[in-house]
């Protein structure tokens, strides 16, 4: 109860509390230097031990990382993992701090291995179901996240792991990913917006064939057909996608929240409605501190500092 407890609180007082949560630096091997940055641990592992949410701090302030670990079963999603990240996303949707979140792992070589198929079997038909439509409304939740989300895959991201990365605004990875919707092959269809995502992005015919298949990609594939934003040598995703992280933070956080809003909403609406939706998001932007900090700054040939006001 304590650890919910803890989540609920605002991101921003557990990194401003540094006293009373535990901090490590985490260096990834492969990683320049530049992007060796402290990371303060804000989800209890008493929560779940599979799911770190962290948020980085000093000038990288506002971008929040959850990590994926769970290396004994390349990161496939149980029911303790599913739990850690729903409240994970809960306590980045309630935190008005955030600016852009990293879905990223620790475990080398995967991102995220799909459905843990062993805890599945011993589901009843009744439990399965109930369990993917958590999942499906878990990544949900994600994709109605108001700040811009980042999907870093590097190795395996196959079944729920890419829908995972599917229910993201962007997707990195290194050119040693592994993409695919493998579900046919089990006898069953992509449950947690697989099938709904896929074709949105990269269009139905591929959609299809990649879901009908079940067959794998590597990364430069991935990205030839519009799967990923990007793909960089293998063991650099993490370092691109702080990157875009670091770009996306300098910006102003509600033009961002609008814009995001404004491209979600509108692209399934008639160019009229749509347009509509692009003033009344627009409007949001005008009586704003931001709007005229961004002005000033460039009268004065400086960087904008922004607060979200």
């Amino acid at each position: 109860m304590a650890a919910l407890t803890a989540l609920t609180k605002s991101l921003g007082y557990h990194c401003a509390k540094r006293s009373k949560i535990s901090t490590f630096s985490q260096n990834f091997p492969s990683h320049n230097s530049r992007f060796q940055t402290l990371r303060t641990l804000i989800l209890e592992p008493s929560l779940s031990e599979s799911v770190k949410l962290n948020c980085l701090s000093d000038y990288d302030s506002g971008i929040v990382e959850v990590n994926l670990d769970r290396p004994e079963a390349k990161n496939a999603i149980g029911k303790d993992m599913l739990s850690g990240l729903r409240h994970a996303f809960e306590a980045v949707d309630r935190d008005s701090s955030a600016r852009v979140v990293m879905i990223s792992s620790s475990v080398p070589k995967v991102f995220c291995a799909g459905a843990d198929l062993k805890e599945r079997k011993k589901m009843t038909a009744a439990e399965v179901h109930s369990f993917v439509n958590y999942l499906r409304s878990t990544f949900s939740l994600i994709e109605e996240l108001q700040i811009p989300t980042i999907a870093v895959i590097e190795g395996a991201a196959l079944g729920g792991g890419l829908e995972m990365a599917l229910s993201c605004d962007l997707r990195i990875c290194g050119e040693n990913a592994l993409l695919g919707l493998p579900e046919t092959g089990l006898a069953i269809i992509p449950g947690a917006g697989g099938t709904q995502r896929l074709p949105r992005l990269v269009g139905k015919s591929i959609a299809k064939d990649i879901i009908f298949t079940g067959r794998r990609m590597g990364g430069r594939d991935a990205m030839s057909m519009g799967l990923v934003n990007y793909c960089v040598p293998a063991g650099e995703a993490h370092s691109k996608a702080l990157e875009i992280a670091r770009e996306i933070n300098q910006k102003g956080p509600i033009a961002i929240r609008m814009a995001k809003r404004a491209i979600n909403e509108g692209i399934d609406r008639e160019m009229i409605s749509a347009l509509d939706l692009e003033e009344e998001c627009y409007e949001q932007t005008l009586n704003t501190k931001d709007r005229l900090e961004g002005l000033a700054a460039f009268a004065e040939k400086r960087k904008p500092i922004y607060t979200g006001e």
